[in-house]
């Protein structure tokens, strides 16, 4: 059975940084692509940030040059490190497959709120 299980959100001021972990069981993360992606109230779901099987990344303009996506296959975990948060990256933040970035998120989700 596929599970994610996000973690790592919390509340931080402007400037600060968040490292959100995405673990992953029921399948081999290493040999699919993942994304991690954003939904903030009263707006549409974001695409944040991408990688691939090979580790090729990409990212939304709005997070390039702050935000790196990495992963860890030994321990079937996805990573997001995030750097000069500002507050419009408040939103509640999921880890997924990308061929299912536009489905329900299979995991709760983990809160990130930025004050100013």
């Amino acid at each position: 059975q596929v599970q994610l299980v996000e973690s790592g959100g919390g509340s931080v001021q402007a400037g600060g940084s968040l490292r959100l972990s995405c673990a992953a069981s029921g399948f081999t993360s290493s040999n699919v692509c993942m994304a991690w992606f954003r939904q903030a109230p009263g707006k549409e779901r974001e695409g944040v940030a991408g990688i691939d099987s090979v580790g090729s990344t990409t990212y939304a303009e709005s997070v390039k040059g702050r935000f790196t996506i990495s992963k860890d296959n030994a321990k079937n975990t996805l990573y997001l490190q995030m750097n000069s948060l500002k507050p419009e990256d408040t939103a509640m933040y999921y880890c997924t497959k990308t061929s299912e970035i536009r489905s329900p998120p299979r995991g709760q989700g983990t809160q990130v709120t930025v004050s100013s």
